[in-house]
This record gives C-alpha cells, structure tokens and sequence, in this order.
C-alpha cells in the first residue's frame, strides 16, 4: 500500500473556544496515529476570522509561525497538494457544513458523515424528527423560538437546539423557572427545544462504525447521573479550562464516564435502535448517539453527536478500544470505507 497523503482539517471558523478543543484533540490523534510508512499527514488550521494557515504542526508557536491566507489562495494551495484524503476535525457549526462541502467540491474524499447528515444532527429537534419517524422512541418536545411559551408540563429539560457539551442546558422542575431557563438557552441558540423529562434510569452514548459496509455496535460509555443529585449532565461533567487555558476532558476520568462491561443486558438493546438511528439518518462510515434509559430498561434518543478525531481520547475510539479494536485498525477501516476499497 502506497503512502497516503492526509490531511487534518483543525480550528475552527467561529469562535477560539472550538478552536481550541478542535486543537486539542487533533494534537492528540496526530501523536497517536503517526506511522510515516502508511500516513503522509498535513495540517490545514482556521481561525475564527476565516484565515487559513498550514503549519508543520499543531503548536502555538508553529500555528503563529505561519503566515495566515485567505480561503482562495487556501484553495489553490489544496489543489496543488496531491492530498488522498481530508480527516476533519472541526467541531463549529461551519467547519462541520461548509468546509465539509467545500473538500466535496475540491473532489477530495474525506472520513465522517457528509455536510448535510451533520446540519441536520446539529440540530437537535431536526434528528429528533427524523430518528422518531424509523420508530426510535423520543422525549415529547416542542421547538420555540423568541417569545414563544412552553406548554409542556414540568419537569421539562431547557436547551439550545445547536449546541454541544451540555451549553445552556437546564432543568425546569417548576413553571416559574422556565423564564430564566429559556434566557439562558437563547444565549446560544435562536431556537430552544423544551423536552419531557424521562426518569433515570442511566444515561449512555453508543458509538457505531462502519466495517466492509457492516453496521457494528460499540461497547457503551455509561454516564455518572442520579436521580436526586443529578438528574442531568451539565457542561462542567464534559470539559474544563486548566490554569494555562488549555482545555481538559472531564469525561474522560472514569469517574463521570465508564466504558460498561458488553455483557451489561442493556448493551444490546441500545445497539439496536443505535443502528436504527445510524440509518435513519442516513449516517456513513461512524456515528454516535446519546440515550437516556427510563427505570424500565426503554432507551430514549437524546441526541446524535456524528464525529470522532481519531484520538485515543474520543469517544469512539475509547469504546473501539474496549471491544479490541486498536486506534490504528479503527482509522484504518474509516479510511478504506471513505475510499470505497
């Protein structure tokens, strides 16, 4: 097998926070998988003011080294590259749409679900809708936007309809709340989804990949939650800033998330409607989904999260990790589905 040329896509076109988780995790995949007798791998880096850079790696001082350009000579520069494949690792909104579509247009192929399937698992009610018609059970919801008013009976869970790690969620468990709670849901999003809330039960994500066209299920990550003390996930149970503001991945302490034992009884159950999920939405090559399971075992969608950076922190390639499947096999097999071999 020839070297392939590979590009990571990293930064991000809205704001230095996604810049930086989009950073971090990149780093970290470009530590693990680098095997110069398979990969030739290249760095394309943007800024939240639209500027593309091309650094020789991934540190502060290598990224400020580098002189910024704009996305036309970013472009000629790409088609100038020989690149086999593009591996994206942005996480904002546009680098998850645009710049997708953008390497469709270049006819450069590239790992992980197409611009349109992430818009559409972006947002939430959108995969919700279409999860609910293939006959995944949903928590009753309705969209609001500006003035709108609630009518779902509390308790009912707040939150933006587009945004990730638990931004502005909360939990209304009486109508003279819903005021503060839809304020702060608006700050990061111009629509809101106020949802029933289900009974704990446990909450787990279930990650799928895609092997010779084969949908397979992934081990579960278990989340810590509790019924009287918390009832919810909030943004600090996924990330915090450290003294040097570098981000750190709470998650991954296996104290607030677990890797649980596939003998676990509800393994199976999740797989399945994981796959219906998988397909519903009309997913490629990986995907990943939130549940939340009520005291009688029914797992309910909660959200899709469709991306994995291929580090070792990832949540998928945690749970590949746990059924055997080394991070190196896993990038391997994303790639020859991308490139249809």
């Amino acid at each position: 097998m020839s070297v392939l040329n590979i590009l990571h896509l990293v930064g991000s076109a809205h704001n230095n926070f996604y810049c930086d988780l989009s950073r971090l995790y990149a780093q970290d995949c470009l530590a693990a998988t680098a095997d110069p007798s398979l990969y030739n791998f290249q760095i394309a880096y943007i800024t939240p003011d639209r500027q593309w850079r091309f650094p020789d790696s991934l540190s502060r001082e290598d990224i400020a080294l580098t002189k910024p350009i704009p996305v036309f000579d970013a472009i000629q520069f790409l088609t100038g590259q020989n690149i086999d494949m593009m591996l994206p690792q942005m996480f904002c909104i546009p680098g998850m749409t645009q710049y997708r579509a953008l390497f469709d247009l270049l006819k450069i192929p590239y790992v992980g679900n197409t611009p349109d399937i992430m818009a559409i698992a972006a947002h939430k009610a959108r995969a919700k809708a279409i999860v609910e018609a293939a006959g995944v059970k949903v928590p009753r919801g309705e969209l609001l936007r500006q003035g709108d008013i609630p009518t779902i009976t509390p308790p009912a869970v707040v939150k933006p309809v587009s945004s990730d790690n638990s931004l502005g969620v909360v939990l209304v468990k009486d109508v003279t709340e819903y005021d503060a709670a839809l304020k702060k849901a608006f700050e990061y999003a111009d629509e809101v989804i106020v949802e029933a809330f289900i009974e704990l039960g446990r909450e787990v994500r279930c990650g799928i990949i895609v092997k010779d066209g084969e949908l397979i299920g992934l081990p579960l990550e278990e989340y810590l939650v509790d019924p009287h003390d918390k009832p919810i996930r909030n943004y600090a149970d996924k990330l915090q800033q450290t003294d040097d503001g570098d981000l750190h991945l709470t998650a991954k302490d296996n104290i607030k998330a677990w890797i649980l034992d596939p003998n676990d009884p509800i393994t199976q159950k999740v797989q399945q409607v994981a796959k219906k999920c998988h397909q519903a939405l009309g997913c490629r090559h990986y995907s990943l989904f939130d549940f939340r399971i009520d005291p009688k075992g029914q797992p309910w969608f909660l959200e899709a999260g469709l991306y994995c950076s291929f580090a070792p922190k990832s949540v998928i390639s945690s749970m590949a990790k746990a059924a055997g499947i080394p991070l190196n096999d896993l990038l391997i097999t994303a790639i020859n589905e991308a490139l249809g071999k």
